[in-house]
């Protein structure tokens, strides 16, 4: 299902979601290298995870709200941004949970590995492609490119179908 912007949408949404602790232990574990304000957390999630795991400002505000209201952060106004630094109880915390809290952005992007990466970005490139023979293609070429997607669609689904089968079939 295609989500989100553009003339095509969005054909991945922003990636595989991370439990609730997730975020909570990759903002407290970005914190302990830096003070940073909510933009720059996602973006280092971001790019630590290679692009898949992209937090929402629906998951990272909020979370960064309920730490300072267990003291473990605080904020201070800086240039017009919040920008959040640990507390000395935040940083006993850190350091005290520091086997647990791990490096979460690494998890993600191995939970979800290269093949999630390569098929979003082969996805991207159809997507290029389509807009191309939208904008440049003759009729015939656009009708033609219409039953590519409309197959290709179809055959996808069919492998998780088969794949739901095969598991319906074990004992």
């Amino acid at each position: 299902m295609f989500v989100g912007g553009g003339p095509f949408g969005r054909p991945f949404p922003r990636g595989p979601r991370a439990a609730r602790g997730d975020i909570r232990n990759a903002i407290l574990a970005l914190l302990r290298e830096s003070p940073m304000h909510g933009y720059q957390i996602m973006q280092e999630l971001e790019q630590r995870s290679h692009g898949t795991w992209k937090p929402s400002p629906g998951s990272v505000y909020p979370t960064i709200q309920s730490l300072e209201d267990e003291g473990l952060v605080a904020s201070t106004p800086t240039d017009g941004k919040r920008v959040v630094v640990l507390t000395d109880v935040g940083r006993a915390y850190v350091d005290e949970h520091a086997a647990s809290i791990g490096t979460p952005w690494d998890d993600v992007a191995n939970d979800t590995g290269a093949s999630f990466r390569t098929l979003r970005g082969l996805v991207g490139q159809v997507i290029g492609a389509t807009h191309q023979v939208a904008q440049a293609g003759t009729p015939a070429q656009i009708e033609a490119a219409g039953k590519i997607l409309g197959d290709t669609r179809r055959q996808l689904y069919q492998i998780l179908a088969a794949d739901e089968a095969a598991q319906e079939d074990r004992p």
